[in-house]
Parts: structure tokens; sequence; C-alpha cells
């Protein structure tokens, strides 16, 4: 093989391993730059058009151009930094979106059936962000410490399933209850309407996958 040969079998390798190297580290500069420009020039005019409307419909609309803004600088940032943790931030995006829309169309209703449309939004929402599954941390890229019984599930998935679990309970559907997780530990709060719905919502999140323990701190209406 010649010395010129040499040189381009070994010019190509170089290059390969060059074009390798730009891709694992995502977009340029200009790229990104660019990228969030068009996204911001995006959401001006989609707002924008929601000025011709009114009320709800105005609502609606303006939610539908943040909440699409908002996913699409998160698959942006997805783009530019390739990662499990930027695929679950698009996940989240995606179902903050969701919520912030049905939300919004909720406000047509009235009284118990608005009540009914907003829990049902709340479950959606959480049932995605359960499905998203638990944020990763690029500083820790080692598997997540194991607890000495049952596997690791990290709190912020266990408080989404079990918000999940609780709105779709029929009994529970007027129940204000509030969900906070610290290491597999559920503390409920909020006011409900009679022993039994304690008793159910107590029953409810211990069947929730990583629940070691729940405390109850959830007041009868008309007793605080």
């Amino acid at each position: 093989m010649n010395n010129l040969n040499i040189i381009a079998i070994s010019a190509a390798i170089a290059f390969a391993f060059s074009n390798g190297a730009m891709a694992a580290q995502g977009m340029t500069k200009v790229e990104y730059q660019s990228a969030k420009d068009k996204i911001a020039a995006n959401y001006k005019s989609a707002n924008a058009r929601c000025d011709s409307l009114t009320a709800n419909a105005k609502d609606v609309c303006m939610a539908e151009a943040k909440g699409k803004e908002n996913v699409a600088m998160a698959e942006l940032e997805a783009r530019n930094k390739p990662s499990e943790k930027a695929r679950h931030d698009v996940n989240i995006a995606k179902a903050e979106a969701a919520y912030a829309v049905a939300k919004e169309k909720c406000d047509v209703k009235t009284g118990n059936d608005k009540t009914a449309c907003v829990k049902e939004a709340q479950a959606r929402e959480a049932r995605a962000k359960a499905n998203a599954g638990k944020p990763v941390h690029e500083k820790s890229a080692a598997a997540p410490k194991k607890e000495t019984a049952g596997k690791y599930i990290d709190d912020t998935v266990i408080t989404a399933k079990v918000k999940a679990a609780v709105l779709d309970e029929p009994s529970l559907k007027s129940a204000e209850i509030n969900v906070e997780t610290s290491k597999g530990r559920v503390q409920l709060s909020g006011f409900v309407r009679s022993r039994a719905d304690i008793n159910k919502a107590v029953e409810v999140t211990k069947r929730v996958e990583g629940v070691k323990l729940v405390q109850n701190d959830m007041i009868l209406k008309g007793t605080q």
C-alpha cells in the first residue's frame, strides 16, 4: 500500500471520528439559537392569533400556544443534549401542556361538572407523569441505590401514581387530597367528607407499588 493510500485512509478515519464526535455533542450553537428563535417566533404568532378570540376560547388558545412552546423547547433541549433526562423532560412537558389545556376547557362548566372535569384532567396528567418514569439525574450515571426491601422507586413516581389512583377512585371524586412522598413514605392531607373516604384513600394508597408507609393527615370537612 503506497503512502497516498495510507494518507487517504487515515484522513477518512479521522473524518468519521470527527463526525461522530459532532453528532454526540448535538447541535451547533448557531443551529440551537436558530431553532430557539423559530420556537419563539412560532409562539408569538400563535399567541397573536388568540387575540381575535374571546372568553374561554381565548384562554384555551393561549394555553395551547404556551404548551406547544414548552414542548418544543423541551424537544430542542433533547436534540441539543440527548440524554435519558432530556427525553423524560419532554414527556413531562407534554403531560403538563395537555393538562393546562384540559383545565382551561373545564372552565366552561360549573359546579360538580367543573370539579369532575378538573379531577379527570389531573388524573390524566398524573398518569402521564407516572408513565414517564422517574427523572434521571445526569450526575449520577450509576443505577439508583437499592433499598433493602423491594426495588427502588423514585418518590416523584410514587406521588404521581398515588394521585392517579386516588383520582381514579369513584368514591373520592369530590375529595381534596394532597399527596407528598419521602423515601416511600406517603403523607395524605386535605379535606374529605367522611371517615370512609379517609379509609378508602389510605387503602388505595397502600396498593400503589413502592409505598412503604401511609401517614394520614386528612381532615373531615366541618371539623377543622
